[in-house]
């Protein structure tokens, strides 16, 4: 059986059957996110392997916004990569790497706007993606406009923090308290586990952004 099939168990624990592909697909999303708080360049290469494989996971479930997400993050991963290791002179933090940095309060409500309207417009195509492809997408899209607003989200947020934009943090922090109820609303169980934990995570996220961005004056 393939290591890519989610009917491919692991291990069951306390009465969940965790396939390979969740199993790993969830270490590799924490350690990238975790490496991602403490604004450590090495989240972005360890992000492409989640993405990876998560790709796979999401189809096998019919959460198909997340799916098409996953292209998306594998293109930003590289995009985050190379951004944060070549900054501008005058954006450089101590280690040489791009520093954090707020943004404007009207931009951060714009982009909220059209996150809103995005989820909207994606939501009402997936509902329809089983009817427009039966042979790619043989079922339903599984809560077409909650997955939408994660996909939509997403999106908005990883641009802000490819720019190590702070306010990406308090997008993600309510990206990952709905994808925790949906992911164990659909039963992947352990994935809903990694994004309460990511909700964790942001929360110390925002904090250490804000701390580190406020040691930029001390040290100045």
């Amino acid at each position: 059986m393939s290591f890519f099939d989610i009917n491919n168990i692991f291990f069951t624990l306390l009465g969940y059957s965790l396939s390979y592909i969740e199993f790993f697909a969830v270490i590799a999303g924490l350690v990238a996110v975790g490496l991602s708080a403490r604004a450590n360049i090495w989240s972005w290469p360890i992000g492409l392997i989640n993405v990876f494989l998560s790709a796979f996971f999401y189809y096998q479930i019919q959460l198909y916004p997340d799916m098409f997400l996953m292209v998306f993050f594998f293109v930003t991963n590289l995009l985050g990569w190379w951004r944060w290791a070549n900054p501008k002179p005058e954006e450089e933090d101590r280690k040489k790497e791009l520093k954090v940095s707020f943004m404007k309060r009207r931009q951060f409500i714009g982009w909220l706007l059209v996150g809103g309207a995005g989820t909207y417009i994606i939501g009402t195509l997936a509902s329809k993606l089983h009817e427009w492809l039966p042979l790619l997408f043989n079922l339903p899209s599984a809560y077409p406009y909650v997955d939408s607003f994660i996909l939509v989200m997403s999106v908005i947020t990883t641009f802000l923090m490819i720019q190590k934009k702070i306010e990406c943090w308090i997008i993600w922090i309510l990206i990952d308290i709905v994808a925790t109820y949906l992911y164990f609303l659909k039963g992947a169980k352990f994935f809903g586990v990694e994004y309460l934990i990511f909700t964790l995570i942001a929360t110390f996220a925002l904090w250490n952004w804000i701390k580190e961005y406020k040691s930029y004056n001390q040290s100045a």
